[in-house]
């Protein structure tokens, strides 16, 4: 046997939730992942820094560079070199995966290898749109069906007299170019033209759509609809459940595509978030954190809080937080010299930043602004205390005048601008000019203003909902000449996403 090892893993139907435990560690722990078309992205997202990603994906239609030789050829290469390998599969890797010829190549070549099942979309996919593939009453048998046997071929491999009627529901796997192939040999076998038939396109994934109909009228309305692969066909009564039972597609978020302004390293956490409630995430940046050089200022601070020097420390943003304690570690220093001052935090979302360094939060206000950050501060801070604030250029005067209002010395240490990015997505851009985006948001001030740059005007800003976190944010967008639907109560991404859901559903 070679060093190496591959583990044929199933990813699942397409939502990253899917995955199962097993799956993720072995994704976490690879050198190498050879990945498909319908794997998410963000389950690449937890692979290792160092770790190789291939990608071998087929585009339906298209001149594939990525045959299953080749693919089996880089398996076995990549094992004989000593590397863990996964090869990430969508769905189960034995379920029309190709698993099975994978697990053959590497046997033959005398490399080890382990399959990790995946969640079928066979089952997956259904259950998303509210249809059980079998219900005690309505069917107790279900079948799974390539949908890619090419309709050319002199004799077909599917049984399609027994299959026809035998079985009470029939799930056709990637069957969308063959479906007149498909309602013809059921209906020419005995299968009722009335019988209901749901087509799902992107199941589990906040693209899923479903058309519904019979094997009489189901081809025109895909047609109508414009449906196009991925997508898989379920036949039987089960899909008049739907009707009833329909939950993923009827969230209020569901299918709005949210454009998030953040930085890309932030825009992770509101994406998450998003996909969970079923919207799409669009991301452009408008503001890119710029270290501000200011090495005498820097060091002057730190010296003085190494020395006992600051009765507090102020943090605005966990941009501050991050930039700081790294501007600490690059002087040998640590949480350590923070031992003589108490810590402000203006939120949650900066306390927390601080947790995962070590240091916790002694203020952290009900408000996440910078006047309830001196509120919470005003029996605490005696006459002259000295305060620093490592935070960005052009941060809201409030904060100083408010502790110096308190008798506190306050030094104001910019660490960082929130500047306009050098580089925009035209393409997200062309979204957002084109009426494409449907709710807009802004997670600061600089997001506000930097967007309305980067655009030139806010005229592409009037059609989509503008979503602000806070009531600061929120002044800054009516400044400039924006209507704001949507302000979160708690300041927060995760009270943004609540306020956005609470107005989609008022809105239907």
């Amino acid at each position: 046997m070679s060093a190496g090892k591959v583990y044929l893993v199933g990813a699942g139907p397409g939502d990253p939730g899917l995955i199962t435990i097993a799956g993720l560690e072995r994704i976490r722990a690879a050198d190498v992942i050879v990945y498909d078309r319908l794997v998410s992205s963000r389950l690449l997202e937890h692979a290792r820094a160092d770790a190789e990603l291939i990608y071998v994906g087929k585009v339906p239609g298209a001149e594939n560079e990525h045959d299953q030789e080749s693919i089996n050829r880089t398996l076995v290469e990549k094992a004989h070199e000593g590397n863990t390998v996964v090869r990430l599969k969508g769905g189960d890797p034995f379920v029309f995966g190709r698993g099975g010829e994978e697990a053959e190549a590497l046997r033959a070549a005398g490399i080890e290898y382990e399959v990790v099942p995946g969640v079928t979309s066979a089952v997956a996919v259904p259950a998303y749109a509210g249809i059980p593939v079998t219900h005690r009453g309505v069917a107790s048998s279900f079948a799974v069906i390539t949908g890619h046997e090419e309709p050319e071929k002199p004799e077909t491999a599917i049984d399609w007299a027994h299959l026809a009627k035998a079985v009470d529901t029939l799930v056709f796997l990637m069957g969308v170019k063959n479906l007149p192939d498909i309602v013809a040999r059921l209906t020419e076998n005995g299968r009722s033209a009335e019988t209901p038939v749901a087509v799902i396109r992107w199941g589990t994934t906040p693209e899923q759509q479903t058309v519904t109909g019979t094997l009489a009228d189901i081809e025109a309305r895909v047609e109508d609809a414009g449906l196009k692969p991925p997508a898989i066909t379920v036949v039987g009564e089960v899909v008049r459940l739907r009707q009833t039972l329909s939950w993923f597609e009827n969230r209020p978020l569901f299918g709005k595509r949210v454009l998030i302004t953040r930085t890309r390293r932030q825009a992770s956490t509101l994406a998450r978030l998003l996909s969970d409630e079923g919207a799409i995430p669009v991301e452009l940046p408008s503001i890119e954190i710029d270290p501000i050089e200011d090495r005498e200022a820097v060091d002057a601070a730190i010296e003085t809080l190494r020395t006992g020097g600051y009765a507090w420390c102020g943090f605005t943003s966990a941009n501050a937080v991050e930039l700081f304690l790294e501007h600490l570690a690059e002087r040998g220093l640590d949480s350590r010299a923070f031992a003589s001052a108490k810590i402000a935090a203006i939120g949650p979302a900066t306390a927390r930043a601080l947790e995962e360094l070590g240091l916790r939060a002694d203020v952290v206000p009900a408000e996440y602004v910078a006047e309830a950050v001196v509120e919470a501060m005003r029996i605490l801070v005696s006459p002259g205390d000295r305060v620093l604030l490592p935070r960005a250029e052009s941060a809201r005067a409030e904060l100083v005048s408010g502790l110096e209002a308190l008798g506190a010395t306050v030094d104001e240490v910019p660490i960082y601008r929130a500047a306009v990015p050098s580089e925009a997505s035209p393409e997200v851009l062309a979204e957002l000019r084109e009426g494409r985006i449907d709710v807009v948001t802004f997670t600061s001030s600089s997001t506000v203003r930097n967007l309305v740059a980067m655009l030139g005007d806010s005229s592409a800003l009037e059609r989509p909902l503008i979503a602000c976190i806070g009531p600061i944010t929120t002044k800054t967008a009516r400044e400039a000449g924006l209507r704001v639907d949507v302000m979160a109560s708690e300041y927060t991404v995760e009270g943004l996403v609540t306020a956005m859901k609470e107005h989609m559903e008022v809105l239907t």
